[in-house]
């Protein structure tokens, strides 16, 4: 097995083979409220996060779309929270596929803090330029974002307004496309400290449930002259962090409630799921970018956008 594959799986087993030391849920002391997740629910879930966390249409955005409709509207408060929090949590299994396909990219990051590979260094350091922004408004807004952001009426909001400022964001690639016909886009390695916190800050948009993370990156690559493919790759590279982050703040900030609420069998299944989905569309996305841009997401976007609306308004 190559070295930088054995790093991975060295890294994932043994937090796997702890966790199922003992049940996520304690079967002695549940309360006589029915689990909040079970097998069939969390295979749709790891489905539509793998399918859509790395597609510019909001991964987050559909997860709640999908609890909304698969909740049973007399749940308590507890069990609401217990489900919001794995809808962050499931990106786990996103956050391992993109891994192991750029593997490469990560294990460079990773001589490069040994102080043996520069360019590595250099996007490790823009990376985490990208990911601080975020870090910071993450901690300070998480709670009045799921209070007040996580329902129909602002997903809908954000997805049609997402559409919008992506239409925008593809003419304006097309047309400097065609205004330098003969010159060659930025790479990774051209990008500077300065663009990697331009893309940062764009990302924190994304925190409104329905902007989506990978569309604002993959924007931010667009505004500061990456390629296509390569601001895709910046995406999904910066992902590998910040989904980390917020994956981990609410495995520790609402254990509470995923305990009580989430057993371990469809936590894991969700998070399987979801990766493989995750590294089929990643491939997809990489190749389409490159051949037909961002239109067919705009147009996506904003049926869905209208769809939600009517469905928020039925209720």
């Amino acid at each position: 097995m190559p070295i930088r594959q054995t790093f991975f799986f060295l890294f994932l087993f043994p937090s796997i083979l702890l966790s199922t030391e003992e049940p996520l849920s304690s079967q002695i002391e549940r309360e006589t409220e029915t689990v909040a997740l079970d097998y069939v629910d969390a295979t749709i879930y790891g489905i539509i996060e793998g399918v859509t966390e790395f597609l510019p249409i909001s991964s987050t955005g559909h997860l709640i779309i999908a609890s909304e409709i698969l909740e049973n509207e007399s749940s308590s408060e507890n069990k609401k929270e217990a489900i919001n929090a794995y809808l962050i949590v499931i990106q786990g299994g996103a956050i391992l596929a993109v891994a192991l396909i750029y593997r490469s990219q990560v294990w460079s990051m990773v001589l490069g803090i040994l102080g043996m590979n520069p360019s590595g260094r250099k996007l490790l350091i823009n990376l985490v330029l990208a990911f601080l922004p975020a870090a910071f408004l993450g901690l300070l807004l998480d709670d009045l974002i799921e209070s007040y952001l996580f329902g129909l009426l602002p997903v809908a909001i954000a997805l049609f307004a997402g559409g919008l400022f992506m239409a925008w964001a593809e003419k304006r690639k097309k047309s400097m496309e065609r205004g330098r016909a003969n010159s060659t886009e930025k790479s990774l390695e051209d990008l500077t400290l300065g663009s990697s916190l331009l893309i940062g800050f764009l990302q924190c948009v994304a925190m409104w449930p329905g902007t989506s993370r990978s569309m604002m990156t993959i924007v931010g690559g667009y505004i500061v002259g990456l390629s296509r493919v390569h601001a895709a790759e910046f995406s999904f590279l910066l992902g590998l962090i910040t989904l980390t982050a917020a994956a981990g703040y609410k495995c520790v900030t609402k254990w509470e409630a995923m305990n009580q609420y989430l057993t371990f069998g469809p936590v894991v299944l969700g998070c399987i799921v979801a990766g493989l989905f995750a590294g089929i569309s990643v491939f997809w996305l990489v190749g389409y970018l490159t051949r037909k841009g961002l239109g067919v997401f705009v147009i996506y976007r904003i049926i869905l956008s209208i769809i939600v609306f009517s469905i928020f308004l039925t209720r």
